[in-house]
């Protein structure tokens, strides 16, 4: 597998994590699987370098199976929550742990020279940068909890979360559960043990997530992957794509 990841601009960067492009040029199958990360993805998925198909993924709560068949390539757009709505406007609570289909001509996506990718990524990003800037009403209350959460990646309370933003607790579960189709304390958990895929990685089998202890790492750990945190560093096969990626550092 060939694997490529590229941050976005400093203007996108509150919107967007990364683009990534995604190659099998082997001759056999690619069995992965995807951990919950508490982002979505825009996926265009082609055969031999010729468009297929673009999908739109909601958030996931549990780990999902993808095979990647010989000579296929995928190139993702992994959004943070606020792109929902300052860029699609639209909820994605009806995708969870699902996807759906989109146009073909969804920002051209399926007219690009992949081969090129900095030159695509840089075109996209111009494009997406647009359909921010048609948003004027953006809300402070909710940029500042968005940033509040990369930042502690979910290690606090919903109720320290809404005391630190202004915004209450059942206010912002309701606008959550609305959007992305789940609650904010849903969405903390997975980003902790997202955080914790590092540790993990490197043998760590407690983290410094703050979880209580063990046991409670062990249970939370196995509640959004379906595996054991030792399963996970051992990583057989490179089965789990998002500890494969981790630089070795």
């Amino acid at each position: 597998m060939n694997y490529y990841q590229q941050a976005s601009n400093e203007v996108l960067k509150p919107y967007i994590r990364c683009f990534w492009w995604l190659d099998n040029d082997s001759s056999e199958n690619l069995d992965y699987t995807i951990l919950p990360d508490g982002f979505f993805d825009i996926i265009v998925r082609f055969e031999n370098y010729k468009y297929q198909s673009t999908v739109l993924t909601g958030l996931y709560t549990k780990e999902v199976e993808v095979v990647i068949p010989p000579n296929h390539q995928f190139f993702g757009i992994q959004f943070k929550l606020q792109a929902v709505e300052y860029i699609f406007c639209e909820s994605i609570a009806p995708l969870l742990n699902s996807e759906k289909k989109i146009p073909n001509v969804f920002w051209n996506l399926n007219s690009f020279d992949f081969f090129e990718k900095l030159d695509t990524i840089d075109t996209l990003s111009s494009i997406i940068s647009k359909e921010v800037n048609k948003e004027n009403n953006l809300d402070n209350r909710k940029l500042n909890l968005f940033s509040l959460l990369s930042k502690t990646k979910g290690n606090h309370s919903v109720s320290y979360f809404a005391d630190n933003v202004f915004w209450s607790s059942r206010q912002i579960n309701r606008y959550f559960n609305k959007m992305f189709g789940l609650s904010l304390k849903s969405y903390c958990n997975i980003l902790r043990c997202s955080a914790s895929f590092k540790d993990i990685k490197k043998g760590d089998l407690l983290s410094n997530q703050n979880y209580f202890d063990r046991s409670h790492f062990n249970k939370e750990i196995k509640k959004y992957t379906n595996h054991t945190p030792k399963n996970l560093s051992n990583n057989e096969n490179d089965r789990f794509l998002q500890i494969s990626i981790i630089p070795n550092k």
